[in-house]
């Protein structure tokens, strides 16, 4: 049965043409994930399936009865005062007013003064209309999905004071919770630790309903999605099966398209070929016309071809070897560090050794003090303890969130105030980083997540830093430009240190895992498995 139908849509933002006639199904029951390029349209089409908005042209249906969940990648924010309890439970309103209806009376019954008889009465009449309406179920599933996403503790917290992080986390429990027909999830593993992320695909392996996903976590991809969607050049290119699998038969297709392409321009370089000799007969033998009509003919034939375009097979590399001065073999040492805030402690006496060319991952639950213990080595937070730096360290540091001050400053603006260069050298340095042409002129506060980060990396590596510090470098980033970052570290030739929650590029990229545990830093034994998980 037919859960999603899309045909034909087009959709325009100014100049931008964002979908172009692009068509799908997705099944009822399928949990398909949609891939591409940041930029390419992935969180427009859920948000016309969704209803928030509308094609210019085309039709987007859904399946009689469906009902929708959607998770949008920034959480609306709520009335003030209103609980993270309240948003889990906004869809059953009745069932609170019952609930507290409830409590209302066992707390009258208690009195001594009290008409057992009427409160009991209605007391039943109430407890029979709350189970009847599915109370006790909803109580169960609230409290697993609370536990599920380790949110026991915020329950009675104002959802509006949350974090970023923590407001999409809630927003994403909120969704499952309802167990509409249709789940639309865009970016759900943002700000997920490794171990929610693992109970929540465990939950989506599980949920009866149709899925459909926009994610950069191949991990998660990898592990959910029955179904993958391609969607570029505002067209949609579906496969059967996962990422990985779904990007194999991809690349199959491309390799069949080149030959096809090949065996085109050969074809083309023939009748050019042919053309030439005819006009060169035609001319030798001005008695004889047919050799022009001929060559004329050709010319038609050549005319009329559709001609294909060359695929492009080759991947986009990061040019960014290093060859900057060595720090000794012993680059960062913890030693006896405390770190607190308040009377919460994050690392008790805590040690660590990071070696020179170690591409070291941290590894930990939100709030576990990864970023606080970067921080402290940055010098930005106070510990107790010894921080030690080898003397020989040229350290470079990229945030969670990437700001360029100011924010109305254009790339090429903040390449030369942080490196010393002509405007024309900047921009070849700046191409090497995928910032061709006007690319240069784009203000940084417009840049996306993936655009930030490589400008980010192309100041610091000209400052030849040799230790270089990450914090969550891949969020916000897609496949693409994430694939980039990873052979562009595996080729660096300094020390790498980096929290991350995405475990394909842990796995790529990290030589050691470290996690935060118990207020200590403990190594972790053997990582990641070095193969992807099972396909579903």
């Amino acid at each position: 049965m037919i859960e999603i139908g899309i045909n034909k849509v087009t959709k325009n933002f100014g100049y931008k043409n964002v979908l172009n006639g692009a068509s799908l199904e997705i099944m009822t029951g399928q949990r398909a994930a949609i891939v591409g390029r940041n930029g390419t349209g992935k969180s427009t089409l859920l948000r016309l399936i969704a209803g928030l908005e509308s094609p210019d042209s085309g039709e987007v249906s859904l399946r009689r009865g469906t009902s929708v969940g959607f998770l949008e990648q920034i959480p609306r924010l709520r009335q003030p005062g209103v609980t993270v309890r309240q948003v889990l439970l906004e869809p059953y309103a009745s069932l609170l007013k019952l609930e507290d209806q409830l409590a209302r009376l066992e707390t009258a019954m208690a009195s001594p003064q009290a008409d057992l008889d009427a409160l009991l009465e209605e007391y039943a009449s109430a407890q029979e209309a709350y189970s009847s309406a599915g109370g006790y179920e909803v109580q169960e599933r609230t409290a697993k999905i609370a536990q599920g996403f380790r949110l026991p503790d915020l329950l009675d917290q104002e959802y509006n004071l949350l974090s970023g992080g923590q407001k999409t986390v809630v927003s994403l429990a909120a969704a499952v919770l309802r167990q509409p027909s249709l789940l639309l999830l865009d970016e759900p593993t943002n700000h997920l630790d490794v171990q929610t992320l693992e109970w929540f695909e465990e939950f989506l392996a599980k949920y009866r309903g149709t899925v459909l996903m926009v994610s950069h976590d191949r991990w998660f991809l990898d592990r959910v999605a029955t179904h993958t969607i391609l969607l570029e050049n505002g067209q949609c290119t579906a496969f059967t099966g996962n990422y990985s699998r779904s990007m194999e038969e991809r690349e199959r297709q491309l390799l069949a398209e080149f030959e096809q392409y090949k065996n085109q321009q050969k074809k083309i370089d023939a009748m050019k070929a042919a053309i030439k000799r005819f006009r060169q007969w035609g001319a030798l033998n001005k008695q004889n016309l047919s050799f022009y009509r001929k060559a004329k003919e050709l010319e038609k034939r050549l005319e009329k071809m559709e001609q294909l375009d060359r695929p492009q097979l080759e991947k986009p590399r990061l040019d960014l070897h290093f060859a900057g001065t060595r720090t000794g073999s012993e680059v960062l040492r913890l030693r006896d560090l405390t770190l607190a805030f308040g009377p919460r402690v994050l690392l008790d006496r805590a040690e660590l050794l990071v070696s020179e060319r170690d591409r070291l991952c941290l590894l930990g639950g939100n709030g576990t003090g990864k970023t606080s213990l970067l921080r402290a080595v940055l010098g930005q937070l106070p510990a107790e303890g010894e921080i030690i730096l080898n003397p020989g360290v040229k350290l470079g540091y990229i945030p969670q969130e990437i700001r360029f001050v100011p924010e109305t400053a254009s790339v090429l603006e903040a390449f030369r105030q942080e490196v010393s260069s002509t405007e024309g050298q900047a921009r070849n340095l700046l191409a090497k980083y995928y910032f061709f042409g006007a690319d240069v002129f784009k203000r940084t506060g417009s840049l996306s997540g993936g655009e930030k980060v490589l400008l980010k990396l192309a100041i610091l590596l000209q400052r030849q830093v040799n230790l270089l510090i990450l914090d969550e470098p891949t969020n916000h980033i897609d496949i693409e430009t994430r694939e980039m970052l990873e052979e562009a570290l595996l080729e660096y030739t300094g020390t790498l240190v980096f929290v991350s929650h995405d475990r394909y590029f842990i796995n790529k990229t990290a030589t050691r895992i470290v996690q935060l545990h118990h207020q200590k830093i403990v190594a972790a034994e053997g990582g990641y498995p070095s193969l992807l998980p099972p396909s579903p």
